[in-house]
């Protein structure tokens, strides 16, 4: 049957259903699902629109909890690959001044970002900035399959499954699921950084040869609490991060979608993770910072997280807690433009892959 319309149509062949159909709106996959482009048409009142949207396809089911902890897991050791040298040189900057750290390299003085990669570059060899990356992507795949796979399946679940919570929610949601992952894994975030701080000099004594002797060595010279060394204040920065990350993101994604600048595709994405980031980098800095000088301090230098921020703020200043702030910023932004595309992208095409599982069966 012709269809009256008020403005001009458009007689498009469906591949979805291998029939000529003409309607006032039709989204088609002009190419296979497991490609990176599909075009969507929009049929307005105002007249006929074509919007090229680039990445897969959003799928029409809510992906399962399984594939969003995998995603998530993947696609945060992908953006810790892409960024590893950036935290790296963050960690090295927030340690400077440390007294342990003087006496080792009395000659080598950090300064910004590229200055600390070139200079770790030309001191202790390339390899350096990607020391602990090992300890790193194992807590990766702990720490974002849980606060980051679990986010959305909490939030539903303290709204009892209703759809747009509040932003109360959200917070609490991030909260909740930033708290967990630190409790379980903790042991990776300590081997990292400690990896991370040691200096690869000639006459400097390394700490730690290996992954795993650095979790036996802890574990045998510091106890359980050494491995677990950190854990208040990393709980604390992990809630921050993790609540001011995905809520910000959250909002700016569903801003954009709203008023209809963006279709949910890969430049939304990577616009709502750049501001994500940013945002993430000016509340987190302090505490990521008292988190890394406790975490890599040797047993006894502090008493205390808060003990460690005092000593921070009386021989340092105020400017202490935001050492490393422009390569924190560099990484963290990065990191949630990598991870928060691979997350979105993964998603979508493992539904596609289960789906052509399920349609063979």
């Amino acid at each position: 049957m012709q269809a009256k319309l008020s403005h001009k149509v458009e007689v498009i062949t469906c591949n979805c259903r291998g029939r000529d159909r003409e309607r006032e709106k039709c989204t088609c996959l002009y190419q296979d699902q497991a490609q990176l482009s599909f075009i969507q048409r929009d049929y307005l009142t105002t007249g006929l629109k074509t919007v090229i949207m680039v990445g897969l396809k959003p799928s029409d089911v809510p992906p399962p909890l399984g594939v969003k902890v995998l995603s998530a897991g993947t696609a945060a050791c992908i953006a810790d690959l892409v960024t590893f040298p950036l935290d790296t040189a963050k960690v090295r900057l927030q340690i400077q001044g440390e007294k342990a750290v003087v006496d080792a390299a009395k000659d080598i003085r950090y300064r910004g970002v590229f200055g600390t990669i070139s200079t770790m570059v030309r001191t202790e060899g390339p390899r350096s900035l990607y020391n602990g990356l090992v300890a790193g992507l194992q807590r990766q795949m702990a720490f974002a399959s849980i606060r980051i796979g679990l986010y959305d399946n909490v939030k539903s679940f303290y709204t009892g499954g209703k759809d747009n919570p509040n932003v109360g929610i959200r917070i609490l949601a991030g909260c909740t699921t930033g708290a967990m992952a630190v409790s379980m894994a903790q042991p990776t975030d300590v081997v990292k950084v400690r990896f991370q701080a040691q200096m690869n000099l000639q006459g400097v004594a390394r700490r730690y040869s290996g992954t795993m002797q650095a979790y036996r060595q802890i574990f045998h010279h510091e106890g359980l609490r050494g491995l677990w060394k950190g854990t208040l204040p990393n709980i604390t920065r992990n809630a921050l991060v993790n609540c001011t990350e995905l809520v910000s993101y959250d909002l700016i994604k569903e801003a954009i979608l709203k008023h209809k600048l963006m279709s949910d595709n890969l430049p939304c994405h990577f616009l709502s993770a750049f501001g994500a980031g940013f945002i993430t980098t000016v509340i987190a800095s302090p505490v990521d910072v008292v988190k890394t000088r406790y975490m890599n301090s040797p047993p006894g230098q502090y008493k205390s997280a808060i003990n460690c921020a005092w000593t921070m703020m009386t021989k340092e200043g105020p400017t202490a807690f935001y050492k490393g702030f422009v390569p924190s910023f560099l990484r963290l932004g990065s990191w949630n433009i990598v991870m928060f595309v691979s997350f979105e992208q993964l998603k979508r095409a493992m539904m596609v892959s289960r789906n052509k599982i399920e349609a063979t069966m």
